[in-house]
């Protein structure tokens, strides 16, 4: 069964969660991740390998360093599920 739009916003909110500490009323879609989640680059490295790994997808370093908000998350994610993996 294929995950909706939503089921995917909030696995990814949930691993963003997990991985800070956070509860759901601050990981909203225009949080950044290191302006209002306070997450230092280790942690948002950890959040990208975290996606990667739920989701089953790459998540290349120059497409890892534009996503800078939950909702670039969220977006990055459910455009991956929508089109093929990209070869090197």
């Amino acid at each position: 069964m294929a995950n909706t739009q939503s089921d995917t916003a909030d696995r990814v909110r949930k691993i963003i969660m997990d991985q800070l500490g956070l509860d759901a009323t601050k990981v909203v879609d225009t949080a950044s991740f290191s302006d209002d989640l306070g997450a230092d680059s280790l942690e948002v490295v950890q959040i990208v390998m975290e996606i990667e790994e739920a989701f089953g997808i790459e998540i290349r370093d120059d497409a890892a360093d534009t996503i800078l908000t939950v909702g670039d998350a969220v977006n990055f994610v459910l455009t991956s599920q929508k089109q093929p993996a990209l070869k090197d």
